[in-house]
């Protein structure tokens, strides 16, 4: 019993393995990088006739962030491709169901103001 004890200890150097934070130092770069782009075209499109595609390019890479944040931190990407279909899909039309809410009530919210400002 003795000699069982004695291997097990001595197998055991007392070093602790260095941490693997490669992937962490990767996402944060390529987030860097999505918000430094989305703050060039914050500065860049100031023209109002812009706006809507303004948004719209904020929209999306809000949401590719998202994505992204998804799939490294709650490990999404490693799941079932079932899995990831239906928790996108989902996603995918609530997005659209916001867009198409905000574009009708905004044309809604003109058609009213016209109507009675006149």
């Amino acid at each position: 019993m003795s000699a069982h004890a004695a291997t097990e200890q001595s197998a055991f150097t007392g070093e602790i393995p260095k941490p693997n934070t490669a992937w962490i130092w990767k996402t944060f770069w390529i987030l860097v990088v999505i918000t430094a782009i989305e703050f060039a075209i914050a500065f860049s499109m100031t023209s109002p006739g812009l706006r809507t595609f303004r948004n719209s390019i904020f929209i999306v890479m809000t949401l590719l962030k998202a994505f992204f944040i998804v799939g490294e931190f709650m490990h999404l990407k490693h799941e079932v491709k079932s899995l990831i279909w239906t928790i996108l899909i989902p996603t995918a039309l609530l997005v659209w169901l916001v867009v198409a809410l905000v574009t009708e009530g905004s044309y809604v919210g003109e058609v009213l103001s016209h109507m009675f400002s006149s």
